[in-house]
């Protein structure tokens, strides 16, 4: 049997004008789970080109040295023999806003003994609740059980440090693995019928090829999805898609590995102060309180949103918000939609639609299922025209490649969008942190959801679309992490996304 486990661990550090420091540790989390026998996926079609795994290269996580099998809990990190030090300021003296704080971290395992390689998952913020203020630590792995978190002193006043580790880079491995040999783990169904005659079946990108198979991939982006062939039906009598059951894990060994180069997240896209979002090297926040305002903006704009539920959450916050802006009943799936939401006075249109496979929904039929290229290939464009998409949540199971040739089917879309009306405002969500149990960390992991954010940064980088970074914003904020960000982390965001539209004078 092989383990892997979950380590959620707080340190706070209090900083006051005379630099003392009180440090506080509590553990919140262990998790262990058993793995069971299962046929690997097939995954063939989904190989890299040179220029794909370059790209993968140059944003890969550190692995683990080769470890004992089956892995000695006793040799893993261990938050409660790790040791986290404020580093003094460099010219002496006091902190001043501007200046940076440099927090240093060394990783012990379960015996006291100093870890002396990286890969561990830590994020790190600096805050204080009173003020409402918080911003984004950036980690940097020292490859030999060092870490320094780093922050910009960005307002004046008292600060709270907090380091969680998320994952010992031993799980990091595990999760790697789990994704490479079993990334249909999570299971979806589709039901076949033909008169009297129905029969369900398993479906997904990747399948064991131990029985024919019916091919649904999109024959515009290239996108694969596969079923198990009915065995009294045909392939065209597909009428319905959803999630199954979550297998718990696969068994496997860990094998000899290899530490690549650190990794190092960028800057933070902004913090917040008095509850409010501020960019950083962007543009200017506005705050639109109020419905007037949000609808002045929205006025003569067409808004589609694609995507997954936490695009669907601005769909509902606009409609919630927005009292002129009535919701028309489609009688779609209250999971994938279609919605559609208008006021018709100020000629404002908002729509939602989830993507394509894979999407873990309840029963969706098969032919509202739309491929986000597809979508934004029926656009036409222009100065009125809003484009919002998010795309990472579903994907947690698969190899990264899988997620990779997604964005590129959306990369190249958007492109010909722009190409074909350039005053076309497109936006782009991206993953944020979320409360973590066992099922959650192995099928929809924030180090899968982290992995997933520099691949789609790195293949969006160059072409003009804008971010509404919900990881900084979900990281920086005193709420509990959630897959779907609580209102006022909402709130935030959707200012964010009106301040594209509607810049500030000022910006």
């Amino acid at each position: 049997m092989t383990i892997c486990f979950y380590l959620k661990e707080y340190y706070t550090a209090y900083l006051k004008k005379n630099k003392t420091l009180t440090l506080n540790m509590r553990i919140t989390a262990l998790l262990i789970f058993p793995v069971q026998k299962h046929q690997p996926a097939n995954c063939s079609h989904q190989q890299l080109s040179p220029d794909e795994r370059r790209l993968l290269d140059s944003i890969a996580w550190p692995e683990t040295p080769p470890l004992p099998v089956p892995i000695s809990l006793k040799a893993t990190s261990d938050p409660t023999h790790s040791t986290f030090t404020i580093l003094p300021v460099r010219a002496g003296g006091q902190w001043y806003v501007g200046d940076e704080l440099e927090a240093l971290i060394q990783i012990g395992d379960f015996q006291g003994r100093p870890k002396h390689f990286g890969g561990d998952f830590l994020v790190a913020r600096l805050h204080d609740q009173t003020l409402g203020a918080g911003v984004a630590g950036r980690v940097v792995d020292h490859l030999n059980g060092y870490y320094t978190a780093v922050f910009p002193l960005l307002w004046e006043g008292r600060a709270q440090v907090e380091v969680t580790l998320v994952h010992p880079s031993e799980a990091i491995t595990v999760l790697r693995r789990l994704n490479m040999e079993y990334p249909d783990r999570v299971e979806f169904k589709s039901l076949f019928r033909s008169g009297s005659v129905s029969e369900t079946m398993v479906c997904n990108i990747c399948l064991p090829q131990n029985q024919p198979l019916c091919n649904y991939t999109d024959l515009h982006t290239g996108e694969p999805w596969f079923c198990y062939k009915p065995k009294n039906l045909s392939c065209d009598t597909r009428i319905n898609h959803y999630k199954g059951y979550v297998r718990r894990a696969g068994r496997d060994r860990i094998d000899k590995t290899c530490v690549l180069v650190s990794t190092v997240k960028p800057e933070p896209a902004g913090y917040y102060y008095q509850g409010a979002w501020r960019a950083l090297g962007g543009a200017t926040v506005h705050q639109f309180n109020d419905a007037s305002a949000i609808s002045q903006c929205l006025t003569d704009k067409v808004v589609h949103l694609y995507g997954d539920s936490t695009m669907r959450q601005w769909f509902e916050h606009l409609s919630r918000v927005l009292p002129d802006l009535k919701v028309f009943n489609l009688h779609s799936s209250m999971q994938c939609g279609p919605f559609m939401a208008v006021d018709t006075a100020r000629n404002i249109l908002v729509k939602f639609h989830c993507h394509a496979p894979p999407i873990r929904s309840y029963t969706v039929s098969s032919i509202k299922l739309s491929y986000v290229a597809n979508e934004l290939d029926w656009l036409v464009g222009g100065s009125n025209t809003v484009v919002v998409f998010t795309i990472w949540a579903h994907f947690g199971t698969y190899p990264v490649g899988v997620y990779l040739r997604r964005l590129q089917s959306i990369r190249k879309a958007v492109q010909r969008l722009l190409d074909r009306a350039p005053d076309t405002l497109v936006v782009i969500r991206t993953g944020n942190l979320k409360a973590l149990n066992l099922d959650v960390a192995l099928s929809n992991s924030d180090w899968y959801s982290l992995q997933r954010d520099k691949v789609l940064r790195a293949v969006f980088k160059g072409l003009n679309v804008r971010l509404v970074d919900a990881w900084d914003m979900v990281l920086a904020h005193h709420l509990p992490h959630d897959l779907h960000p609580p209102p006022p982390i909402i709130k935030n965001m959707i200012d964010v996304l009106l301040s594209y539209i509607c810049p500030p004078k000022n910006g």
